[in-house]
């Protein structure tokens, strides 16, 4: 069923949304940026036409809501098919040993553990901004500077928040905004304050900068012990044939003997072997774990950073 041609630029936006509705949120916000975009730029290069006649002026160039639809979703499955990583045919189904290890293969597995190396530091970037920019807001509200001064700050938390999505989707692939969200026709200072304390995903998003830090913190100590201890114990069996070529001569002057594992069953070539295993586990696991992690985290940033009812 075809809609009727949209008179302004909103019922244009309500029908591209309709007709976007099954899609992800994210090309959702970034179909509505770009269209709302152009069709503003439009009618302000026309100041002598109405809206419904600049908008029947470049239907034919810019498409109806559903052209613009269609072709958001041919672009965005040209991009998947794009950025996906390149799949190795296999003659038969991989047992599940070949599918634990196969994360070494995975790109998405080191990135997610880069990232969760990078959280303490991102976390705590957010945590005090976002804590920092409420104090002052909330403490200068009496004052004439207070109302600009949280303009600024929302403004640059969504700024901040846009490129966070990108370093999400870089690290995870998961889809996120590659546009912000529109601000709308011109309306007055006091308006545009109303509208930023009234919009969800202004709290949503500070609660995402101040959920980060104790995030960061978990996902940095999972990521240095599980390193630490899987290469540690990897390096078991290496440090022991090199102490047997007499690499570690000088050092028994201070600690005589060989790597000293506590019970006596580990201290030989069975308990060295069987370090280096747990260790290899311990490592493969930590892979699983960090492209789980930067998985659950893409979906819950998504659920905070991007706007779900526009």
């Amino acid at each position: 069923m075809s809609c009727p041609a949209p008179r302004s630029i909103d019922e244009y936006l309500r029908q591209l949304r309709a007709v976007l509705a099954d899609e992800d949120p994210a090309l959702i916000q970034d179909a509505l940026y770009d269209a709302e975009e152009y069709l503003r730029a439009e009618v302000a290069a026309h100041p002598d036409k109405s809206e419904a006649d600049v908008l029947e002026l470049i239907a034919s160039t810019y498409g109806a809501p559903d052209e613009v639809a269609a072709a958001y979703r041919e672009t965005e499955i040209q991009v998947k098919a794009a950025l996906r990583s390149p799949v190795r045919p296999q003659t038969a189904s991989p047992g599940a040993l070949t599918r634990f290890f196969a994360v070494y293969s995975d790109p998405r597995a080191y990135t997610s553990l880069f990232f969760m190396l990078l959280t303490l530091a991102t976390g705590v970037i957010y945590f005090t901004f976002a804590v920092t920019g409420l104090a002052l807001s909330a403490g200068l509200s009496i004052l004439i500077i207070g109302l600009p001064l949280f303009l600024v700050f929302i403004g640059m938390t969504r700024v901040i928040a846009l490129g966070e999505g990108r370093l999400l989707e870089a690290v995870t692939g998961e889809r996120m905004p590659r546009r912000p969200v529109h601000p709308g026709a011109p309306t007055s200072f006091w308006a545009r304050i109303v509208a930023m304390i009234t919009d969800p995903r202004t709290w949503t998003t500070l609660a995402y900068f101040l959920l980060m830090l104790p995030l960061g913190v978990t996902y940095f100590v999972m990521a240095v012990v599980g390193l630490s201890l899987g290469l540690s114990l990897l390096a078991v069996p290496f440090i022991a044939v090199a102490d047997h070529f007499g690499a570690f001569e000088s050092w028994h002057h201070i600690q005589p003997g060989p790597p000293d594992l506590g019970p006596d069953f580990l201290n030989g070539p069975v308990g060295y072997a069987l370090c280096g295993v747990v260790g290899v586990l311990l490592l493969t696991g930590l892979m699983h774990l960090a492209r789980g992690v930067g998985r659950v985290h893409a979906r819950v940033a998504k659920s905070l950073l991007v706007t779900h009812s526009l």
